[in-house]
């Protein structure tokens, strides 16, 4: 019976490492298996209502089913429902400690941590449900604003409009980016999308685990949330393992089938995280949690990892490059790798969206999702890398025409900052814009024919700071241009 009540309350088991090929799952027998399918389905069942949900009570409205005797009807369906998803609970229980493989990983979980890195080294023989993962390393907490003080008016982004323009637009922006807006800005944070991805998820995690030895880890942030990050440690495996190279993923990007593996065949120790609200991670990716979650995430690489901030990289990709830049501005690290990355959401957005949504589009990035990462780099003095996909579809406002991709944008900012005296020139601005809509390979072209002398300190300059990839924007970087950008960046840290 003891067995049963823990087995009642204890998480689903996904996978026990090393227990057969890569793709193999934990599979549930019995009892235990039609008791899953049950509570699955059922919670499958409850997501879609919820997204549905106004498009439900419309309904049950225009029917009429809110009379006495269809209220009493649907109650008696909704208790019967509940007798059998809690009947499922118990079955799967009963099910659950007949299983010798179930009960030894209860019997790791519910084992007291008086040694954390013994406990940590045997839980880590398993995936399972990471709401039950035990957090490990936690931020000091920081103060929150009320409930209170979320509200449309707390910010505005169009002081210019007249009040009875500006007001509407505020509330329609609240409304906007807490139901819609934030989740087209960050699909991965949508449960739909994790749910798809699930199985990708998961033996994307046994890859890391199995092959390079990842080590998973749940970390807590100065706001609450907690973070799933996953380590591989090459210190011990190669000369470039004593750098520590953090991931920062896209916008539907997850650790377990992102960046992270680029620098790790490189030999590089790796460190990758989801953002909030993505897979095991809670909360949501409004940029305040995005910066207390890479925040938790740096300070857990150095404190509990053990790494110097000046061995650590950051790698932002797409819209990570906002999180891994503002990490750069506020630790010392060794260098910044922006790929695929642009200088500003506004633009981007504005160009998705119909140009009647302008103003509101304008509201909803600048008050509550404003990803600038052009301001944020030109407080950024250390080496600095920007790959740009030349045949990039999402960060190109054309698609196909290489001088319309933010990434030229947010190069033009960096020049601006560190190299004003050159930038002074308006013509020499014209020149830059010319040249960056060329690929490397035409820029060296150009470099062997004759160019105006005042343009040809532009070429090595466009040559620090740009590494062209040809490819779209969701191509793995390939091993070879990450050690190439590594390499040039080492170059610059020794000028």
């Amino acid at each position: 019976m003891k067995q049963i009540w823990q087995c009642l309350f204890s998480p689903r088991l996904y996978k026990v490492y090393r227990d057969g090929p890569k793709d193999s799952v934990y599979q549930p027998v019995g009892y235990e298996k039609w008791g899953d399918k049950i509570i699955i389905t059922a919670h499958t069942l409850l997501n879609i209502s919820l997204y549905t949900s106004p498009f439900i009570s419309f309904y049950i409205y225009k029917r009429g089913f809110m009379s006495i005797d269809e209220v009493k009807s649907m109650a008696r369906i909704f208790g019967g429902l509940s007798c059998l998803i809690a009947f499922s609970f118990l079955i799967r229980a009963y099910g659950r400690s007949l299983n010798p493989k179930y009960l030894q990983f209860v019997d790791t979980i519910k084992h007291a941590m008086t040694d954390k890195q013994a406990y940590l080294t045997e839980l880590r023989k398993y995936d399972f449900d990471i709401k039950a993962w035990p957090v490990t390393f936690t931020v000091a907490s920081k103060e929150r604003l009320k409930w209170y003080q979320h509200h449309p008016f707390r910010c505005c982004s169009n002081a210019d409009l007249r009040f009875y323009k500006r007001v509407p637009l505020q509330i329609l922006a609240f409304c906007a980016v807490h139901t819609f807006g934030l989740r087209l800005i960050y699909p991965g944070s949508l449960t739909v999308v994790n749910s798809l991805l699930w199985a990708a998820l998961l033996l994307g995690r046994a890859v890391l685990v199995e092959k390079y030895g990842g080590k998973r880890a749940r970390i807590g942030t100065a706001d609450g949330n907690t973070i799933d990050t996953m380590f591989v440690d090459n210190r011990t495996r190669s000369v470039k393992g004593k750098t520590l190279v953090v991931c920062c993923e896209g916008n539907s990007g997850f650790y377990e089938i992102g960046i992270m593996t680029t620098p790790i065949k490189c030999g590089y120790s790796a460190l990758g995280w989801n953002h909030p609200g993505f897979a095991g991670s809670s909360g949501l990716p409004y940029p305040s949690q995005e910066h207390n979650a890479i925040d938790a995430v740096m300070q857990y690489a150095i404190n509990e990892l053990g790494f110097r901030p000046e061995d650590i990289v950051l790698l932002g990709w797409s819209i990570g490059g906002y999180t891994a830049t503002w990490a750069a501005v506020n630790y010392p690290i060794g260098a910044l790798v922006l790929d695929a990355t642009f200088d500003d959401l506004l633009p981007l957005a504005q160009n998705q969206m119909p140009s009647s949504w302008a103003l509101l589009v304008k509201e909803v990035v600048r008050s509550y999702v404003d990803l600038n990462i052009a301001d944020l780099i030109t407080k950024y003095n250390g080496p600095v890398k920007i790959i740009r996909r030349t045949e990039d579809e999402i960060i190109s406002l054309r698609q196909g025409i290489l001088s319309t991709n933010r990434g030229n944008n947010l190069l033009i900012k960096l020049l601006d900052k560190r190299h004003p005296k050159v930038m002074e020139d308006p013509y020499i601005r014209v020149a830059l814009i010319k040249l960056l809509a060329l690929m490397d390979l035409q820029r060296n072209i150009v470099e062997r024919n004759e160019i105006e002398e005042s343009e040809r300190p532009l070429l090595p300059l466009i040559q620090k700071y740009l590494h062209d990839y040809r490819s779209s924007h969701c191509t793995p970087l390939p091993e070879s241009d990450f050690v190439a950008v590594m390499q040039r960046l080492e170059a610059i840290k020794q000028e």
